[in-house]
């Protein structure tokens, strides 16, 4: 990560030395936006943009050793600059547990990525593939939630419309992951109520929607068996490009294989040194029994 960041200091600034001449075919220059984002003055922007002249360094390195910009705001600009959705240090704050977001250049972001492509390849590689993928684990605390808001954040950086439902019942937590309201949501759909801004776009990252679960029901299991369950997830693969579908833990019943046969697909996160082998059998034996594809097990140790 170190490196990353020096390399980045390195490159992020523009060629010239006006702070607010495009550096590029994608829009503003680094300049312009630490400059935005700062709020810096005419006067701190001349400063940098001297000690750039005479030390032959880019802005952003010039902005980072006169203290008037961090290597965060450096980063922020870049990911401005090329389109890459890298969330501000107020939503870093908000949302800790979203290391693709706020730490996109890390060792786990990487690992996120690397399991985006190959669950692309194993379920939406079809030109007219629909599914949706449910994320299920055998236990609570397995990590389920935290791989499913990750790698709903991965496929929006892609730039496609994504959509994370949150359809554990039991013990939902997206709202929580995101910092939204949960007032209205899956359950009240399920219940043939009529909710109101029953899915939210995430602030910083476009291309990502998530519909949280709402109040807890008392019935989860059966609004899920119900066939308007399905016919929801059939209309919401129709209108983004990928839907990731959190569930309740295998343990609690059967929710999560419910879930995942409406979807079409599923991936299935065990915690390493924790998750029990007979678990995971049992889960992957009432997976292979019903109209689901399995794109494989992840295990996650963080």
């Amino acid at each position: 990560m170190a490196t990353f960041r020096d390399s980045a200091l390195k490159d992020a600034g523009e060629e010239s030395v006006s702070a607010t001449q495009s550096s590029d075919a994608q829009g503003r220059s680094i300049g312009a936006i630490i400059s935005e984002t700062r709020n810096l003055s005419a006067e701190q922007v001349e400063r940098i943009l001297t000690h750039q002249r005479s030390h032959g360094v880019r802005f952003g390195e010039a902005a980072v050793a006169l203290g008037y910009a961090s290597t965060d705001d450096v980063l922020f600009a870049l990911a401005q600059q090329f389109h890459y959705p890298y969330a501000a240090e107020e939503q870093r704050k908000a949302s800790p547990e979203l290391v693709t977001l706020n730490q996109p250049f890390s060792v786990q972001a990487e690992a996120f990525r690397a399991t985006r492509s190959q669950i692309i390849m194993r379920v939406w590689s079809e030109p007219d593939a629909r599914r949706a993928l449910a994320v299920i684990s055998p236990e609570p605390g397995d990590g389920k939630t935290f791989f499913a808001a990750n790698l709903a954040v991965a496929l929006a950086q892609l730039g496609g419309r994504t959509l994370l439902v949150d359809a554990d019942m039991r013990g939902p937590r997206q709202h929580e992951v995101f910092n939204i309201e949960n007032n209205a949501g899956l359950s009240g759909i399920l219940s043939g109520r009529a909710e109101s801004n029953v899915i939210q776009q995430i602030s910083g990252v476009p291309s990502l929607f998530v519909m949280p679960v709402g109040p807890k029901p008392p019935n989860p299991v059966e609004l899920v068996e119900r066939p308007a369950f399905g016919l929801l997830l059939r209309e919401l693969c129709s209108k983004f490009d990928h839907v990731v579908v959190d569930t309740p833990a295998g343990t609690y019943g059967a929710d999560a294989s419910v879930i995942a046969a409406r979807c079409g697909a599923a991936l299935l996160v065990a915690r390493r040194d924790s998750s029990r082998v007979s678990l995971l059998q049992e889960l992957v034996l009432s997976l292979s029994s019903g109209p689901v594809r399995l794109a494989g097990v992840v295990m996650n140790e963080y």
